[in-house]
């Protein structure tokens, strides 16, 4: 056995512009850190000010008090005897980089500005900061007084280097960095750096983690090596949520592994490793030319401090840590998890008393209820491990005699679910599965009609213009049918604000205070505008509103079992409607009969449009051969069968509603981020909200002049195969 090293990384739950409480999370996991015997801490990107400070990076005021922060970390002795990695932002030379500091006993040893910065889909990075782009170079940074007090000199030095010390050698690179096809953990280990510190601030996405993992493991498979990967946890002030999970992986093989999702503020996990075994794995002929023959040498700082004194080597006690397999969630539990603790985090800090739904009946306000239903799960399972400050915040938010003890007494008291019936348009059906919903969860539930509020605004058309609108059953046109269905959505959004705001008072809740009212558009009715501007879609959050159908479906099967919610089947088996028109013996509305394609249809289109950067023509061509009807097919292979006209009209029809109802987005109540498919346009989706007519676009002119061609190889091959067919005797 040669010398054993235990190093420390951590999730943290931080808040944007929470200078103090932030700070105090990172203390709090130095001494975690140092109780466990650890060496060496790493902290997530941007730690001390929190992730998502957005356009409050270009303020002078936030690069202050992060030094100030710092420099109250520095100042605490009981922070001393471990080497940290703090995320920083530094204003070096009027340019602001996204930094991290590596200090040790009160001194700064170097900054370590990130070099490449993420800059798509959810990232503005390139908006805040620059980029270093000078790879191995390094120079002086001018220290403000606070810290050249501290520091005992003026200058440190500001770059690319990494930090030597008696026994090994460590270097960090920051979250985007290990993306990249040329990430810094490859030069840094061909010129002989054991130990990568990657600290991130990486926002969850359904099935993410497992890209990520791989990404590491086939780092450190490559290079070798300890890589210690942190990241943030929880929400701090955004769509996003920060699905923490830090890591510590050796030579390809996972050692360490954090939790995904957790109420827990300060998580920190450590591994014992013998450096010699990174030596090792590191001695093949390829590897060790590779190394020699690297142009890219690092400025090598040098320390004292040892990562593994001779007496860690002296306790017997001591063992180098076994890998482990990773674990990983499915997506059903995925979306149970992250947006449970999503909720939590954002209830607690908004100072509101708690949730209301309007419950439907139909499964997407379904999904929403049982989400907050598994947020309520994980908060009595963190009472009862003891988490003081989850007992702190229900304390506060749901005050009473008795401290609740099931997820169904905490339910009560901070859920609200309110059934908004029509006497025409609305089922029994409906109106008893969410009756049954809420009482299998047991929210303060309110049954109530607004048939009067109806006739009131359809009264005001009759007696100010002396018509009378119909609905298209009872003959009237396309316009009254729409109006007077959206006079019922926008009343109910009207009315579940009202309740919002007066159920703690009436409930005698002491502070009073008022509810957050939770929005059920699924991601692809967001993207298709299936839904009225200011309706029920508008809330304060939208839990589900980058989740596809399929997956909600999946999601309400897996809580039907695992929570225990046989009324969850009903959900499942309905279909799905709006019920905003009136029902007949012969009609029942329907969603997919509404929207004219398939929920199933609209994710397809959702990814092919975002992910796959696809316009109308670039779609048809691609859906042309995916849905063709004589594709081969695998086992599990679902897609529809389409012949190419069909494709078109659909196509057509698709981006037609997308691109008149896209003013619908800028006014889409703010998502929990889980698909990089979402049309989220407050910061994920940013694109025209006022296009051209589509149907006289060049695009489907396009779409039109390949159909012709397509339709002329079809018949050129029907009449070679009848020419064919008569000569065959």
């Amino acid at each position: 056995m040669g010398r054993l090293v235990t190093v420390a990384t951590c999730s943290l739950n931080q808040w944007a512009m929470d200078f103090e409480g932030n700070t105090s999370r990172i203390i709090e996991s130095i001494h975690q850190a140092k109780a466990k015997g650890a060496r060496l801490r790493v902290g997530p990107e941007l730690e001390i000010c929190g992730y998502t400070c957005q356009d409050h990076f270009g303020e002078p005021d936030l690069y202050m008090h992060c030094l100030e922060m710092l420099a109250r970390i520095l100042s605490d002795r009981s922070c001393y005897d471990i080497l940290l990695d703090i995320g920083v932002p530094i204003q070096h030379r009027n340019v602001y980089y996204n930094c991290r500091v590596i200090c040790l006993n009160g001194k700064i040893l170097f900054i370590r500005p990130k070099m490449f910065l993420a800059n798509d889909g959810n990232y503005r990075e390139m908006r805040f900061f620059t980029p270093w782009m000078r790879p191995t170079e390094h120079e002086e940074y001018h220290l403000p007084l606070i810290l050249q007090k501290l520091q005992g000199s003026t200058h440190v030095l500001f770059g690319d280097c990494v930090i030597s010390t008696p026994d090994t050698c460590l270097g960090a690179e920051t979250c985007e960095e290990m993306w990249i096809p040329d990430p810094p953990h490859a030069h840094m280990s061909l010129d002989g750096v054991e130990i990568i510190t990657n600290s991130s601030g990486s926002h969850f996405s359904l099935q993410k983690l497992d890209v990520r993992l791989k990404l590491i493991s086939e780092a450190t498979r490559k290079c070798g090596g300890i890589y210690l990967y942190a990241n943030q946890q929880g929400c701090d002030g955004e769509r996003l949520y920060f699905d923490g999970c830090a890591l510590i992986l050796c030579n390809g093989q996972v050692l360490a592994q954090g939790s995904q999702f957790s109420l827990n503020d300060v998580e920190v996990i450590t591994a014992t490793i013998d450096i010699e075994e990174v030596r090792a794995y590191r001695s093949s002929i390829s590897r060790r030319m590779q190394a020699a023959m690297s142009p890219r040498k690092y400025h090598r700082i040098q320390t004292s401090f040892e990562l593994s004194p001779e007496e860690y080597d002296m306790d017997l006690m001591q063992r180098p840590t076994l890998p482990r397999e990773p674990r990983y969630h499915s997506v059903e539990e995925e979306i149970a998890l992250c947006a449970g603790c999503y909720l939590w985090d954002y209830l607690r800090r908004s100072g509101t008393a708690g949730y209301l739904v309007p419950l439907s009946g139909g499964i997407d306000s379904c999904a929403t209820a049982v989400i907050v239903y598994s947020m309520c799960r994980l908060v009595i399972d963190a009472m009862k491990g003891g988490n003081m400050k989850v007992i702190e915040d229900v304390a506060r938010i749901a005050p009473g005699i008795k401290v609740p003890e099931t997820a169904e007494e905490l339910c009560n008291r901070i859920f609200h679910t309110v059934y908004m019936g029509m006497s025409k348009q609305s089922s029994v059906d409906t109106r008893r599965r969410a009756r049954d919903l809420s009482a299998a969860i047991n929210s303060y539930h309110v049954n109530l009609d607004i048939d009067t509020v109806y006739e009131a605004q359809k009264g005001l058309i009759t007696s100010t213009l002396g018509f009378e609108p119909k609905f298209k059953v009872e003959g009237g046109s396309e316009t009254e049918n729409l109006m007077l269905q959206n006079i019922q959505a926008r009343t109910r959004m009207v009315t579940a604000y009202e309740f919002a705001q007066i159920l703690p008072t009436t409930r005698a809740r002491p502070g009073g205070g008022s509810l957050l009212v939770l929005g059920s558009a699924n991601v692809g009715e967001s993207l298709r505008g299936y839904l009225t501007k200011y309706d029920c879609s508008s809330a304060d959050i939208n839990p589900i509103g980058s989740i596809d159908k399929a997956d909600l479906k999946r999601f309400i099967a897996w809580a039907e079992v695992n929570f225990d919610l046989p009324c969850l089947h009903e959900f499942l088996t309905a279909i799905p409607t709006a019920e905003l028109e009136p029902l007949t013996e012969t009609y029942v509305q329907s969603d997919e009969a509404d929207m004219g394609m398939t929920y199933d249809e609209l994710t397809t289109f959702g990814r092919l449009r975002k992910v796959h950067k696809l316009g109308p023509y670039g779609m048809f061509a691609r859906l042309v051969h995916d849905w063709a009807p004589d594709r081969e097919r695998g086992p599990n292979d679902h897609q529809p069968v389409y012949e190419p006209a069909v494709i078109a009209m659909k196509v057509k029809h698709f981006f037609h509603h997308y691109a008149i109802n896209r003013h619908k987005m800028t006014t889409l109540t703010p998502a929990l981020h889980c698909n990089d498919y979402s049309p989220d346009d407050n910061r994920f989706d940013l694109r025209p909200f006022l296009y051209p007519r589509l149907w006289e676009s060049w695009s489907f002119k396009r779409i039109d002049s390949h159909l012709a061609k397509l339709e002329e190889v079809k018949k050129k091959k029907a009449r070679m195969m009848q020419s064919q067919a008569a000569r065959t005797p």
